[in-house]
């Protein structure tokens, strides 16, 4: 459990580092594009209401509070499970990792009443319009780590 929690530790300071460094540090908001790495590495401000690629943002305000709930619910779930049905190392790290960037994410939308979203990767002649940050790189990587490492044990009472 310990190691769950140290993982969601890690993502979710990593993902609010990163945000104040490009929104404060950079200046993102203002200046709405920064080149880093042209054309595979782009900081490109983006504000999330609703979900993946802004599904759900029509009635931002309740979307909104509906997501911080939603991410405080799979996060005690997910805790839930690491301390009572996970067995190793991996999948501990993998629920943590959720957790972090779920948490991160929720405080944005309580912060600035959405995420803030910064990443944007394009590559061989495909110019990706979305943006992401490391929170959702945190979900990603802990999802598929449980999926493909996931304790298939059945629970005990």
């Amino acid at each position: 459990m310990r190691l769950t929690l140290l993982s969601a530790l890690f993502w979710f300071g990593i993902d609010q580092i990163s945000k104040w460094a490009v929104l404060y540090g950079m200046n993102l908001r203002d200046a709405g594009e920064i080149a880093v790495f042209p054309p595979y590495l782009t900081f490109r401000m983006g504000w999330n209401t609703g979900v993946n690629f802004g599904l759900l943002s029509n009635d931002a305000n309740a979307t909104r509070w509906l997501l911080v709930a939603l991410a405080f619910v799979i996060s005690a779930w997910l805790l839930w499970w690491a301390r009572n049905g996970m067995h190793r190392p991996i999948s501990w790290l993998s629920a943590g990792a959720i957790v972090g960037g779920a948490l991160s994410n929720a405080t944005d939308r309580v912060i600035y009443g959405a995420v803030a979203d910064f990443l944007n990767t394009s590559c061989c002649g495909f110019e990706n319009p979305f943006a992401f940050n490391i929170a959702d790189v945190g979900i990603f990587v802990g999802a598929l780590g449980l999926l493909i490492f996931a304790d298939t044990k059945k629970m005990t009472p």
